[in-house]
């Protein structure tokens, strides 16, 4: 991939009850209706663990406790190269809201088929969809 186009992205993976929360993107906003899981891009000078509390506490107003590292994907979205990190997240109780008009949704992983996700998100939702990997990452 081209490094000059290559920008470094954070993901939160939230569990709970067999469910994964997945954000909508707004209408206006790039790869608008596309779902994906919570997150942002990493500023310069921020950490993968800086970054998701900052952008997971913007996005959603919560507070979340980053966990392990569940994958690491990259994507090219035309002339857009992405690395996306995944971490599991903990939301302590704290209910999370779309606050910058992002549409929030706890679904299975089998509900994921009938979502149009960023293309960048297949891969962690593939390997979501079976249920060993589901209940080992949801400790």
């Amino acid at each position: 991939m081209n490094s000059s186009k290559f920008i470094r992205v954070v993901a939160g993976v939230a569990i709970e009850g067999g469910r994964v929360l997945v954000a909508r993107r707004p209408a206006e906003a790039s790869f608008g209706g596309l779902w994906e899981f919570p997150g942002g891009k990493v500023e310069p000078g921020e950490g993968d663990e800086e970054a998701l509390i900052r952008e997971l506490a913007e996005e959603l107003g919560v507070r979340v406790v980053v966990g392990k590292q569940l994958g690491v994907h990259r994507h090219r979205y035309g002339d857009l190269a992405v690395e996306l990190h995944f971490y599991r997240i903990h939301l302590n109780g704290e209910e999370p809201h779309g606050l910058e008009g992002a549409e929030l949704r706890w679904i299975t992983p089998e509900e994921s088929v009938d979502l149009s996700f960023l293309e960048g998100d297949a891969d962690l939702l593939l390997e979501l969809q079976s249920p060993e990997t589901l209940e080992r990452w949801s400790t």
